[in-house]
């Protein structure tokens, strides 16, 4: 039957596209139900690659109001034209969203277009936007629903001043002053965007330090980096009430030693992090189990309490990244192909695309100490490093944690130029249990950014860094 399917994936991000594609090479039947009329999620559209575009955009003008004099470019009457920064980032969403689209007629899978929700564990009624109805049977379904951005009760997201990450990839204009609730990786992203193009920018944040999942010391670094951008950074505040006057945002919160502070700016933008998404599944008509905080309850399985439904992504257990949902993609589709994949959850990277950038995998000095773990640190700076002050990109260091008595490589955080795609080789050297001598042995291309991951591997093997 035209409607009949092995696998129905209900969410098109990273994560659901990817489990259908793995699905569909297996050779199950697929069907991949999408309530907007673009594949690829929050990620493609909302997320990970506009706000990447507009990151290019605006380091590449910063660098050429700051640094390109240097480099012998003379410029003159330089400008933001931030509308067409706005319109080549909807080109480059356009373009990836079109390449997913193709990917799943390629693969001969079904896309389904409306809101999925379940009738019964094997029923799926998909309602479109018109108040159409039709239904799909199925043997086994993938909840890929996702997350969407987290607020506080007491705040009002009006999407003019007070505004998500969706409407901070929107802004047509440059914000003169710009208050950012949350310094995690979406606030000093967006941040770092206008805070290049001119905006002043004040991050209020709860914890001790920014981006307080990571590694302190990279806490510390991008705190110095973005200083110099002209950032204010206010950490340990708690945040009590966001209005819009109609001329402004004005924000109050509490700083450490419990006094009442108060800040005001042209755009709020809230970045508290994100929430999963479940609304309109009809998960109480199969009995599938919420945890506390609202995420699809799975075992080691990534399958719920409902024998055929499992769940991937942002909507469960986990970092919310768009890479761990699509291996979370792959191991469910390979499991129901009756293959036995794995997952490290500690050896998923994870990234901020600041300039410098953060990038880190495994174990964080914090935890280590916490476990009451031996181990070693070696650190190297890149203002050491020839390619970097080639580049003009100093700021930043590779720290390598590393078991004292085995030398096992534990965890490797990098913040500079081009650490995101640096991490690879640090995942790639946990993934064979590499020491940090193992690193150190091997040849590192001259002059390179990575040869500072090698410079540290030498600082934790012996503390016998060379170049410095």
């Amino acid at each position: 039957m035209a409607n009949t399917y092995n696998v129905t994936v209900i969410g098109s991000g990273p994560g659901g596209y990817v489990a259908a594609i793995r699905a569909a090479q297996l050779g199950l039947k697929t069907a991949i139900i999408e309530k907007y009329n673009t594949l690829g999620g929050t990620c493609l559209n909302v997320g990970c690659i506009p706000s990447k575009a507009l990151l290019d955009s605006s380091e590449h003008y910063h660098q050429a109001a700051h640094q390109f004099s240097e480099h012998g470019i003379k410029l003159e009457n330089l400008q933001v034209d931030l509308p067409q920064m706005i319109k080549r980032k909807q080109e480059v969403v356009d373009q990836t969203t079109g390449g997913v689209d193709f990917l799943m007629k390629k693969n001969k899978i079904d896309r389904h277009t409306g809101v999925g929700s379940f009738v019964n564990k094997n029923t799926i009624k998909i309602t479109d936007s018109e108040g159409q109805e039709t239904e799909i049977t199925t043997d086994k379904v993938i909840i890929a629903t996702g997350s969407k951005p987290a607020t506080l009760p007491f705040i009002t997201l009006d999407k003019e001043r007070v505004i998500t990450s969706t409407e901070a990839l929107e802004l047509q204009e440059v914000p003169k002053s710009m208050i950012v609730i949350g310094g995690g990786v979406i606030g000093m992203e967006l941040g770092s965007v206008y805070g290049r193009l001119g905006s002043k920018i004040t991050v209020v944040e709860y914890m001790d330090s920014i981006i307080p999942t990571m590694d302190k010391t990279m806490g510390k670094e991008l705190t110095k980096s973005l200083k110099k951008l002209g950032f204010d950074i206010k950490t340990s505040h708690k945040v009590t009430s966001v209005e819009n006057t109609g001329n402004e945002v004005v924000v109050k919160a509490e700083n450490k030693r419990g006094e009442e502070v108060e800040f005001k700016a042209d755009i709020c933008l809230v970045s508290i992090g994100r929430k999963p998404y479940t609304e309109g599944l009809g998960l109480e008509n199969v009995g599938v189990k919420l945890d506390e905080r609202g995420r699809v309850e799975v075992d080691e399985h990534l399958k719920t309490n409902v024998d055929n439904i499992w769940a991937i992504g942002d909507v469960v257990k986990g970092a919310m990244l768009a890479h761990k949902a699509e291996e979370e993609g792959t191991f469910v589709a390979e499991q129901m192909a009756g293959q036995k994949p794995h997952i490290n959850y500690l050896l998923i990277p994870g990234v901020v695309y600041t300039w410098p950038e953060v990038a880190s995998v495994g174990y964080t000095e914090e935890q280590l100490k916490e476990q009451g773990r031996a181990y070693k640190v070696g650190s190297f700076p890149f203002k050491a490093s020839g390619r970097a002050r080639a580049s003009m990109d100093t700021d930043g260091q590779v720290k390598v944690l590393a078991d004292k008595e085995t030398d096992e490589i534990l965890g490797v955080h990098m913040i500079g130029p081009r650490t995101a795609d640096m991490i690879a080789e640090a995942v790639v050297a946990m993934e064979f249990r590499a020491s940090a001598e193992d690193v150190s042995r091997m040849s590192h291309a001259h002059p390179t950014f990575t040869e500072s991951f090698k410079e540290a591997a030498l600082a934790a093997t012996d503390n016998r860094p060379i170049h410095i």
